[in-house]
């Protein structure tokens, strides 16, 4: 479960996608207007670990507020965002969920009601590294536990993959595949007490 422990901690978030034309820096203005004008998102993911093992799953998102990261069999991991709590489940073990609070996770800076990333106190760095935008960001109450940098392409604008940096120093990285927007997706995945009590 380091990895999932990881993933709600500071991280890395980054794209791999072919350079676009005319690629430029995107400002944190219109990277907040992006992120704001999301309302619900699904995405199937593959995850790469810093041992070199692989997941894979499908990421739901309705803003504000709400995620859901559940992985593929075998593996039996899920990660639920919701009530400003984030929750990991551990399938393979009886014992209840971890829980956080969602403030204290860079998970806070995408779902929040109204994203300002010029103006949020996790947002430490804006680079443009030739292909991407990548926004970096950490807990400033506790920068020993490690960063996350979400990394944005232009035309249309889109965050597609991210990579976790823990205090460990192990790294892994997510990549997403197709996005579709404003899917239907119902308020019960999210729903930590109803998969805390076992619901299908």
């Amino acid at each position: 479960m380091n990895t999932l422990k990881s993933f709600v901690a500071p991280a890395a978030l980054a794209a791999f996608v072919s350079a676009p034309a005319n690629a430029e820096q995107i400002s944190l203005g219109d990277l907040s207007t992006y992120l704001n004008s999301m309302s619900t998102v699904q995405a199937g993911f593959t995850q790469i670990s810093d041992d070199g093992s692989v997941q894979t799953g499908t990421l739901y998102i309705r803003r504000p507020g709400r995620m859901r990261f559940e992985y593929n069999p075998p593996e039996k991991a899920l990660v639920l965002v919701s009530n400003n709590s984030v929750a990991i489940f551990d399938g393979r073990s009886n014992q209840p969920p971890e829980v956080y609070p969602l403030k204290r996770t860079p998970l806070s800076i995408i779902l929040a009601d109204q994203v300002n990333l010029g103006q949020a106190n996790m947002v430490v760095g804006h680079d443009f590294d030739g292909t991407a935008t990548i926004v970096t960001a950490q807990d400033p109450e506790n920068p020993e536990i490690g960063n996350i940098q979400l990394k944005f392409t232009a035309n249309p604008v889109e965050l597609r993959q991210w990579v976790i940096n823990d205090s460990a120093g192990s790294q892994t990285t997510v990549i997403l595949g197709d996005t579709k927007a404003d899917v239907p997706l119902r308020n019960r995945i999210f729903d930590i007490d109803r998969e805390r009590r076992g619901a299908n």
